[in-house]
């Protein structure tokens, strides 16, 4: 086999591993490799956290922690960045960590599975926080522990935990050393060309050339889904293109009255750029899946997996965004809704790939809501995904655009919907005929998150909370809720 090496920092000294599959995880790596079985195996899909590790990587001069999955994560995509996990945290002379700490002293863990995942989760956020003076508050702690789940339902203590951490002696890492010992890495890995079975690009012309060469290789742009094809549906891949290091596919930026956001954007910088344009998007970016999902899944890797119950496309389809591709031929761009041809079929050829998603900055008299209902609250997928986007002026509706998932193979637009509201004054009468519309022109399935009834009538009556919500009334859904105002007399 024609696997690379992976290299990477860990305990302040370099890991180097030879002859590692391109589609082997890094919790395999970890687990079976070096022993390290601190990390546990919970779901194997992302969904749990148990495997929760922490990667590190220079961003700006400075090292930017993620909390990730390792279950769904490829090992050599690590190649060149630092990792902690569990076993890393205590001192040499066995004083805890922080995160430890606090959790010993709040009485974090009960049965003690899902622990070391929440610790290397709160770790996370006690260096991208408390290192940089920023305090941990409750709604903070709830937000970024999402992606963990305690079955012993005890997450009071564990949110208690959170903010202790910012009370106890100061723990830092040694930046310097580790941003020195990336560098070289860098400079080591710039004097050999990507190559092999696991590829791995740093340019764009690198990428589209790879990928022109290598038709057959499995594109991978942080592999929450791929990484799913091996966990849970055992499909091996004997080459792997991963687009995550393009610096071209890396960038977000405003540009020509457009939010430009590269293919390769996590989805945690995707939506914090989205949300500082609208910032009603807030609550939605959180439900997207949990941090670490977010801080490995792309909204490029997002956009071409397909999936008809993925979040960040109905979104895009409702603000009008247009998805770039790029290959040999050059680019080409097509609005978002015309991408896709069938159940996880899109028009890429093969050898192209997503380049970057162009989303039309807010317009004037803009209002816009995105709502997803699931089972669970937090780190759940979609049974119905609905996003409607009114232009409104002197109370009539100048332009409509309305994305839905759940509810067809595909990524959807709901032309019928909007066309029912396009021009007309917006009412009562206009809500209620959109919201027929909408029942109307989907024919949802029923599988183990809905049954088609249920999708059909919830698809119309968030045209009427949408309505309400336009109108100024409050408490219509969970995200205005407030536990203290309920309780209040």
């Amino acid at each position: 086999m024609d696997a690379k090496t992976i290299r990477f920092v860990r305990r302040g000294e370099l890991v180097s591993l030879a002859n590692v599959p391109p589609d082997r995880t890094l919790l395999e790596l970890l687990r079976e490799d070096l022993g390290c079985t601190g990390t546990k195996e919970g779901c194997g899909e992302g969904d749990c956290g148990a495997c929760t590790v922490v990667l590190g990587e220079p961003r700006g001069g400075a090292l930017e922690y993620k909390a990730i999955n390792s279950c769904v994560r490829l090992a050599h995509s690590i190649d060149g960045m630092a990792l902690w996990t569990v076993e890393d945290l205590a001192a040499a002379d066995g004083s805890l960590h922080p995160a430890q700490e606090a959790m010993v002293q709040c009485h974090g863990s009960q049965c003690g599975f899902c622990t070391p995942g929440f610790v290397m989760s709160l770790f996370g956020m006690y260096q991208n926080h408390v290192c940089r003076g920023a305090a941990i508050d409750r709604a903070l702690a709830q937000e970024e522990l999402s992606g963990n789940l305690c079955r012993c339902t005890g997450y009071r203590p564990i949110l208690d935990a959170a903010r202790r951490m910012g009370d106890l002696p100061r723990r830092p890492v040694d930046e310097a050393g580790v941003l020195a010992q990336l560098r070289a890495l860098e400079d080591k890995r710039a004097l050999v060309p990507a190559s092999g079975s696991y590829l791995d690009p740093r340019t764009l012309d690198e990428a589209v050339a790879l990928r022109a060469a290598n038709p057959q290789a499995q594109v991978v742009a942080g592999c929450t889904d791929a990484g799913l094809w091996i966990t849970k549906m055992h499909k091996r891949f004997p080459r792997v293109l991963d687009v995550t290091r393009v610096a071209e596919l890396r960038r977000v930026e405003a540009r020509d009255g457009e939010l430009v956001i590269g293919a390769a954007v996590t989805l945690t910088e995707a939506f914090a750029a989205l949300v500082a344009q609208r910032p009603q998007l807030k609550p939605f970016a959180s439900r997207f899946a949990g941090l670490p999902v977010r801080n490995s899944g792309t909204l490029g890797g997002n956009v071409a997996n397909g999936s008809p119950i993925g979040d960040s496309m109905p979104l895009l389809i409702a603000l009008g965004a247009r998805v770039v591709l790029v290959g040999p031929r050059g680019e080409r761009a097509l609005p978002l809704e015309d991408f896709y041809t069938g159940y996880r079929q899109n028009m890429l050829a093969p050898d192209e790939l997503v380049a970057r998603l162009e989303v039309p900055q807010p317009a004037p008299g803009e209002f816009l809501r995105a709502y997803k209902i699931s089972k669970r609250y937090d780190d759940d997928i979609s049974a119905v995904c609905l996003v409607l986007n009114l232009h409104l002026q002197g109370g009539v509706v100048q332009h409509a655009g309305i994305g839905a998932g759940g509810v067809a193979a595909t990524p959807v637009r709901a032309r019928q919907a909007e066309a029912a509201l396009t021009g007309q004054a917006w009412t009562a009468q206009a809500a209620q005929r959109a919201a027929d519309a909408l029942r109307a022109e989907f024919r949802p399935i029923s599988d183990m998150r809905a049954s088609a009834a249920y999708r059909a009538e919830v698809l119309g009556n968030l045209v009427q909370r949408f309505w309400l919500e336009s109108q100024g009334v409050r408490h219509v859904n969970l995200e205005d809720f407030r536990v203290a105002e309920a309780l209040a007399p």
